[in-house]
């Protein structure tokens, strides 16, 4: 796996636990103190997360950043 898919693959599993947990994308951005164009690349997986980042999603999410990554 290259590291475009990879981080598809990351933004993608974002998206599926965001869904999961019925929060919009600008209710997560929001919680996130993001805009909401940024949520959209990540989930889109056109942008490349920092582990602060993942780690704000998490937690808005209440997962951990372990959830995020294991698809």
């Amino acid at each position: 796996m290259t590291d475009q898919e990879y981080i598809k693959k990351v933004g993608l599993n974002i998206k599926r636990i965001r869904v999961e947990h019925k929060i919009s994308q600008v209710m997560l951005a929001h919680a996130c103190d993001f805009e909401k164009p940024n949520m959209q690349r990540i989930e889109a997986g056109k942008t490349n997360p920092t582990l602060k980042t993942l780690f704000k999603i998490a937690q808005a999410l209440d997962v951990s950043v372990n959830d995020l990554l294991t698809f």
